[in-house]
Formats: C-alpha cells, sequence, structure tokens
C-alpha cells in the first residue's frame, strides 16, 4: 500500500498547554504556531496562578502580544477566590473553564482542593454559564493507603464518576489519561465527559521515565497496556477523546537529575514540534488516519470552537526531520520531548 506523502489538517487545536510568565513565556509562546496549532487551551498553574476573571483577561493580552496569530482559551485556577458571581463574570469575559489540582500532585498544585464537595456552588454556576470543568485526575500520594504516582489516577476516578453524577449538564475534562482504567471510565459517562489524551503519553511506559528526568511528568506514564488503551481509542476515532500535549516548559537546570537536594521539575515539553510528533506517533499504532479527528475535530465540537470559514488547513509533508536539542533565547531554555530524535513527518514550509 502506497504511503501518503502529504497531509491537510484543519486548524489543529492544542487543549492543554501551560506557557508560564516572562520571561520563559517568550521563549514558548510563539512554538505553539511553530508546532502546528492555532488554538491553545491554556492553564492556569502559573506563579501565582490565575484566580480571577482580571488576571486571565492580562494574562490572555501578553500572550497575545507574543502571538497573535493563536487563538488562546484561558482557565482559572480552582481555588477559595473563585465564587459563582466570579465564573459568571469570567463567562462574560470569555473565560473558557476552571481547572481543578488535587493539592500537591504536580506543578504549580501548591494550592490544589482537598474537598469538592465546598466547591459545589461554582460547579452549580459553571454548569449553568457553560464554563468547562478540567480535572488534574490524580489523588496526592498516601502511604496508608497504598497509593503512589502508578495508581493514583485510578484512585481519582470515583470523584470523576461522583462530579458527573451530582452535575450532569456540567461539561468536565478528565486531562492526560494515562490508563485504561480512566479511559473506560470516560467512554462510560455521559456525552458531557471528555479526555485529553499528550502525545507522550502515546509513546511511553514507566519503563522511559524510571530514571531519566526528561521523561518525568505527573501523571506518570504507565503500563505497556495502558498506553495501548489509549492508543486503541484514538484508532476507534471516540468522539470525546481528543489531544491536550500538556506541553510543560522548564529550565534545564530544574529537569536535571543532578539535584540530589530537590525533585527533578515533572513536565515534557513537545509544543515546538507537536503536530510532526502526534502524526509520526499515530502512524506508528495504524490511526494516521484519525490525524484531524484527534488533534481538531473533537475537541474543537466539544468545546465549541468552530474553525472560522476560509481558514487555509496546516499541511504536513513526509520529510524527516531531527528535533532541536535545545531551544533558547537569552537566559532562557527548554529541552524537548525526544531531543536529537528524527520524526518522519514536518510541516510544510
Amino acid at each position: 500500500m502506497t504511503r501518503m506523502a502529504t497531509i491537510s489538517v484543519t486548524s489543529p487545536a492544542d487543549f492543554h498547554c501551560h506557557l508560564r510568565q516572562p520571561p520563559m513565556s517568550e521563549l514558548v509562546t510563539p512554538h505553539v504556531l511553530k508546532g502546528g496549532f492555532r488554538l491553545a487551551y491554556i492553564m492556569p498553574n502559573t506563579k501565582p496562578p490565575i484566580t480571577t476573571t482580571a488576571q486571565a483577561v492580562e494574562y490572555k493580552e501578553q500572550l497575545q502580544r507574543i502571538e497573535p496569530n493563536v487563538e488562546f482559551l484561558m482557565t482559572l485556577y480552582l481555588s477559595p477566590d473563585l465564587t459563582p458571581e466570579e465564573v459568571k463574570k469570567a463567562k462574560a469575559a470569555g473565560v473558557v473553564g476552571v481547572k481543578s489540582y488535587p493539592r500537591g500532585v504536580t506543578t504549580g498544585s501548591e494550592g490544589g482542593i482537598e474537598s469538592y464537595e465546598v466547591y459545589y456552588p461554582v460547579f452549580e454556576a459553571m454548569e449553568e454559564a457553560g464554563l468547562v470543568l478540567n480535572l488534574h485526575g490524580e489523588v496526592p500520594s498516601d502511604a496508608a493507603n497504598n497509593i503512589c504516582v502508578l495508581n493514583a489516577e485510578i484512585a481519582f476516578l470515583p470523584h470523576l464518576i461522583k462530579l458527573h453524577a451530582v452535575f450532569p449538564k456540567l461539561k468536565i475534562v478528565l486531562e492526560h489519561a494515562t490508563t485504561r482504567q480512566a479511559v473506560e471510565a470516560v467512554k462510560s459517562l455521559g456525552d458531557t465527559v471528555a479526555c485529553t489524551i499528550t502525545a507522550h503519553h502515546l509513546a511511553m511506559t514507566a519503563d522511559d521515565w524510571a530514571g531519566n528526568s526528561w521523561h518525568f511528568c505527573k501523571p506518570v506514564a504507565k503500563f505497556p497496556d495502558d498506553r495501548q488503551a489509549l492508543q486503541d481509542v484514538i484508532r476507534e476515532g471516540h468522539p470525546r477523546f481528543f489531544l491536550g500535549s500538556d506541553s510543560a516548559p522548564h529550565p534545564p537546570k530544574s529537569k536535571s537529575i543532578a539535584q540530589p537536594s530537590s525533585p527533578c521539575a515533572a513536565g515534557v515539553y513537545t509544543s515546538p514540534v507537536l503536530l510532526p510528533l502526534v502524526a509520526h506517533l499515530l502512524e506508528s499504532f495504524g490511526a494516521l488516519d484519525k490525524l484531524e479527528t484527534f488533534v481538531s475535530t473533537n475537541g474543537r465540537k466539544f468545546y465549541s470552537r468552530e474553525v472560522a470559514l476560509g481558514t487555509a488547513p496546516i499541511k504536513l509533508e513526509r520529510a524527516a526531520i531531527h528535533i532541536e536539542e535545545e531551544w533558547k533565547m537569552g537566559d532562557e531554555a527548554v529541552v524537548p520531548f525526544w531531543a536529537g530524535k528524527q520524526l518522519n513527518w514536518s510541516i510544510a514550509q
């Protein structure tokens, strides 16, 4: 069978992206477009976190000044500062979602939540306003209950199921799923529950991050069967699963394992090569025909973000490229996922 030489993708959208603050944002924000994406759903776990509508609007303006050719969708950090009144204000200002982080499970989650019930009035207001609840689907490690990074996602799933039962009309996204159980849970729930999958979780298992700080992220990649479940649901073309890269830039010194006094930062950086990387991975497990479904159609439909008429598609060509070893701007630097490796696709110039 003849292999495709080119692919056209209608306006790819990344529904989970970290861009940080200046000066790091000056380096990484243009990488969204460079990696083939015209829409990015921006996470609020900056320092300090984005907890108010005014902060979200200001942050969006900063990002647009850096890269005006990308549509940035903004979120708020779920915290005690968020009230039903602030939800209404956020909706009026164009904020799209609210991100929930359990306390202490990942980068920028020090102010994360410990109980969902206290936020029920906020979730009710979000349901009425049409804001999306984005869930980092892990619980904190707990030796007494035999919970660690390998089963923290599975232990979280009852919270997802309960939230959907209490708020069936609230749009909920389980972010960066890594387990077969998470895939099956989302598939079992209603049409208001969706799930993002990262590129790096399609590539890795626990063997790839054990001893390799550059591949360490939260949630961590799990077992081969879990990776297979992620690949299978994409190959299936299930409409409630779509790309959210969780591309997370960190300075090389914070990712290096050469710091015995502190753990490495959790995060994998994929933005500058994201679309070629996803095409490369989908082709590797026989799902290249689902590329547009995964990176554009499904997510845009769930978030009601239609492609503007007359928008030219992004074109990929079968041409080998080597991923840069490092991206730099002044004193800032980031090391991308699979640095130095070869991809089989590139963005046509």
